[in-house]
Formats: structure tokens, C-alpha cells, sequence
């Protein structure tokens, strides 16, 4: 490690969460996209990567969900300023830590970590611009068409399309949920939001390949194609 270290000083660290994406998902939807990212930025580029950490803030739910694990916003921040100072003691200069959950109290805690000297640079990949590449970019979106186009091409045995629920809200719903911090999932919801039906392969990967070529340039500075 210190070999690799001292040629490129950088760290990736996934961060996930270990909550319900909807019937049709599994419990760790958000660590399986940002880990496979993880492994093949780290692959591709030989820049070390931390070993994922799996449990995030989950968004509220108006009910519980079987298998459901969360954590507070201050315990991630906390456990996560930890393991920073003890990589930047090891000789990491530069931390980026990759997450794909917009929850504000999960990026509150990633977004406000502190080191003595280490650079930290927090990248949810759900924040990116999908608007080209989804036919319901719009609306809200938890283990929605994004989330399940995603899982299909990176996992598709973990996928059952055949429990898939579609789950629109109607307009003024959806504005109001679109302005509410907390983002509380409604309590009739099937613990996603959205329309999974229409996600596809095709679509996960040409997804995918989006994340990974705009972290690669905007954050790694790999030059652009």
C-alpha cells in the first residue's frame, strides 16, 4: 500500500446504505452501483480504494421495511472523520468518496467531513444531469427507472422485474415532495418512487458508462476522450 501510496496519493471510498429500493430491488442498491464503480475506477486508473462502507442515513419511510439499517446523520459523520484521519496518516492526500443516495442528512455528514491537510471531494452520482438518457427524468425517483436500469445491467440476478411497482405522485404531491428537505417517502408507497417498469439494460448501461466517464474526467482528471 505505501508503494501505491506514494505513486498516487488518492483514496476512493464507497459509501451505501442498506435500505428498501421497492420490491423488486435489493436492500443495498445504492452500495452496489457506487462499489462496482469504485472497482473499476480503481482498476482502470490503479488508485487504491477503501473498502465500502455500507450503511448510510436512510430516507424516512412512513413505515417500517423488513431489513432496513440506518444510522444517524452525526454517527456517519463521525465514523467517517475516524477513518479519514487514520488514511490520511497512512499517507492519503486526497479522499474521494463516492455515494449514490441524495438523502440531505446522508450528504450533510459525507459533505462536511474534516482532515488536517487531506483534500475531500464527495461525488453523488445521483446529482448528475439524466435527463438524455430517461424517459421520466422529472419526477421524483427512489428505485425508480434510474435506480433499476442501473442494477440491470451491473446485477441483474438481484433484480425481479416481475415485483416491480410503479409509484407516481400526482403533481402537487410531487412538488411538495420535490421541496421538502426530509424527502419522507408517502406511506402508500411500495418503499420506491417512480416507474421501475420502464427501466431496462440498455438503458443501465449506457447509464453507467455516463457516471464512471464523468467521474474519470471531472474528478480524476483522466483526459477527456
Amino acid at each position: 500500500m505505501r508503494f501505491i501510496l506514494e505513486r498516487d496519493a488518492r483514496l476512493l471510498v464507497p459509501v451505501g446504505t442498506c435500505e428498501q429500493h421497492g420490491p423488486h430491488l435489493p436492500l443495498g442498491c445504492d452500495t452496489i452501483i457506487v462499489e462496482r464503480l469504485a472497482d473499476d475506477l480503481s482498476e482502470a486508473l490503479e488508485i487504491l480504494r477503501a473498502p465500502t462502507i455500507e450503511y448510510g442515513v436512510n430516507t424516512a419511510t412512513g413505515r417500517p421495511f423488513p431489513g432496513n439499517a440506518s444510522v444517524r446523520r452525526k454517527t456517519l459523520h463521525r465514523w467517517m472523520n475516524d477513518l479519514l484521519g487514520s488514511w490520511e496518516e497512512a499517507g492519503v492526500e486526497s479522499f474521494i468518496i463516492l455515494t449514490a443516495h441524495g438523502h440531505d442528512p446522508h450528504q450533510e455528514a459525507l459533505s462536511t467531513l474534516r482532515t488536517r491537510q487531506a483534500r475531500v471531494f464527495t461525488v453523488d452520482v445521483f446529482a448528475l444531469d439524466f435527463s438524455d438518457d430517461l424517459e421520466d427524468a422529472d419526477g421524483p425517483m427512489h428505485g425508480s427507472e434510474l435506480d433499476t436500469s442501473l442494477l440491470l445491467y451491473i446485477a441483474p440476478t438481484l433484480v425481479r422485474m416481475d415485483r416491480a411497482q410503479d409509484f407516481v405522485l400526482p403533481e402537487k404531491q410531487r412538488t411538495r415532495y420535490l421541496r421538502t428537505s426530509a424527502g419522507a417517502l408517502p406511506k402508500r408507497s411500495p418503499g420506491s418512487l417512480g416507474r421501475p417498469s420502464i427501466a431496462t439494460r440498455e438503458k443501465g448501461e449506457r447509464l453507467y458508462k455516463m457516471i464512471y466517464d464523468r467521474v474519470a474526467t471531472r474528478v480524476l482528471g483522466v483526459p477527456v476522450p
